[in-house]
């Protein structure tokens, strides 16, 4: 069973990471350019950046990005995959203790991530780190559950075989984004997203998740065997569609 310790939970997943997770759309940095004043000289705390899929985006805009991650796998994919980048920062730390000086960023960003953080720790932390008039920006890609019969059939195979899916899925997001910032406002965008998945694509996204069995467990066979069906039944051209819902929340917190 998936460990309970959320810095630990993708430590054996790192590589299926890296070759299935999806990255964020364009309109993410371009809503960040007009409404938050995003320039290639803002300095920004990716916070839980893992392997650094959204930390990327940020550096191919010119900006100095300190990776923040407290897994040490994933922090070190990170700057296996991002080391080349000049500007590129990977930090031991975590979103409620970052090691960074105060009043040192103009941005804090979490990507995918912060459903996992200890909410007011965190929130005391960024106030911390963040530049007077600073910005915390949240973001998630949800994928959409129930839109074709092989979103929906995907959901059912998650509901059926994973650990603690219940627990974590990004549903639960709202009530993330609530506890965090009240009593300040908060600004949400949401953009559409697609990605278009072969059979070995798909496993590999599957298995990247934090909440499914791996080899060795009792359930693994049979829900392979299941995925396998279900692509064969609904895939066109060789390939499936997983659609996401792009969620963009940013505020500042003082």
């Amino acid at each position: 069973m998936a460990t309970l310790d959320p810095t630990r939970r993708f430590s054996d997943r790192v590589e299926n990471y890296i070759l299935s997770r999806p990255s964020y759309p364009p309109e993410v940095l371009e809503t960040l350019r007009q409404d938050c004043g995003l320039t290639a000289e803002s300095e920004i705390a990716d916070v839980a950046c893992g392997t650094g899929i959204f930390t990327r985006l940020l550096l191919e805009n010119g900006n100095h990005v300190f990776g923040v991650e407290p897994n040490r796998e994933m922090r070190e994919a990170a700057v296996r995959l991002l080391g080349s980048y000049p500007k590129f920062e990977a930090i031991d730390g975590s979103a409620e203790a970052t090691t960074l000086p105060d009043h040192s960023v103009d941005f804090v960003t979490a990507a995918q991530a912060a459903h996992w953080f200890d909410l007011q720790a965190t929130r005391r932390e960024f106030t911390r780190v963040l530049k007077p008039g600073g910005w915390v920006v949240l973001i998630w890609n949800q994928r959409v559950t129930n839109s074709t019969d092989f979103l929906r059939s995907y959901e059912n195979l998650l509901l059926t075989y994973a650990t603690d899916y219940e627990k974590v899925r990004h549903e639960h997001t709202t009530d993330v984004i609530e506890a965090f910032f009240t009593p300040r406002p908060y600004h949400l965008r949401e953009f559409a997203m697609h990605q278009y998945m072969d059979y070995p694509s798909l496993e590999r996204r599957l298995l990247s998740s934090s909440y499914v069995p791996l080899a060795g467990h009792s359930s693994y066979a049979p829900m392979l065997g299941e995925l396998r069906r279900l692509f064969e039944a609904t895939q066109a051209n060789g390939r499936v569609s997983i659609d996401y819902t792009t969620r963009m929340y940013f505020s500042q917190l003082s």
